[in-house]
């Protein structure tokens, strides 16, 4: 009886943004292993293929079997994506932007993965929270990612004094995000709420050639706001 030995999960990067050359931000080794895959989980199938394409993908892309990662996908329908592994065939999984699985859909894929006795390969790329708290000259041995604050301001404001407070306790630096189109009232809430001398990063299109990457306090931010508007951007505070 022959045993066919099952595929593995690759989690594949992409680049944070329409960057020019995807060899200043991500390995070889990611277009060696793309080329060993023809069935992928995606964040976004439009997105997907066109990354694959600048990837230099050498199969037709319209071979590639594309599945929908989104919130309307249930776990017995993740665990269905994942049965071509049985069959010995490899499966890749790509995020919108960055890493999958950090601040990512991905994850789900991976805790299934997991269970099935899949193994699972990550590969090098770039992540906004990692190359921002790299920057940023904060605590990175003490950090927590708070994915995005709430939409109500009211809310929002009690948000940021308790991050605040975390700060201030635990030595803790605070990242979160916005989304884009709401940059400019979160970063005007900061700067309302925090004391002047907490400490403020503001990382926006990271790795593109419009990049934006600076610390000040609170207080020299006051007067001199960034247009952050409609950018990814990472916020980080810090004592």
């Amino acid at each position: 009886m022959q045993i066919i030995q099952k595929g593995n999960l690759y989690l594949i990067p992409t680049t944070l943004g329409d960057t020019g050359e995807t060899v200043d931000v991500l390995p070889q080794k990611i277009n060696d292993v793309i080329n060993l895959i023809d069935e992928y989980i995606v964040e976004n199938e439009k997105s997907a293929r066109h990354y694959l394409k600048k990837m230099g993908i050498k199969k037709p892309i319209q071979e590639i079997i594309l599945h929908p990662l989104n919130k309307h996908i249930q776990a017995n329908e993740i665990s269905g994506y994942l049965k071509s592994i049985n069959a010995g065939k490899n499966i890749g999984v790509i995020s919108e932007a960055g890493c999958p699985g950090i601040a990512d859909p991905g994850a789900e894929v991976v805790r299934i993965a997991h269970e099935k006795n899949i193994k699972v390969i990550p590969l090098v790329g770039p992540s906004s929270i990692f190359l921002a708290l790299m920057a940023s000259g904060f605590n990175g041995q003490n950090f927590a990612f708070n994915g995005y604050l709430p939409k109500e301001r009211g809310d929002r404001i009690k948000k940021i004094k308790d991050l605040e407070n975390l700060i201030l306790k635990k030595s803790q630096t605070q990242l979160f995000i916005e989304t884009p189109y709401r940059n400019m009232h979160i970063l005007e809430d900061i700067i309302a709420v925090c004391d002047k001398k907490i400490k403020l990063c503001i990382a926006t299109d990271i790795t593109l050639p419009t990049e934006f990457i600076e610390t000040k306090s609170v207080y020299d931010w006051k007067n001199r706001l960034p247009d952050i508007n409609k950018r990814p951007t990472m916020f980080l505070l810090y004592k």
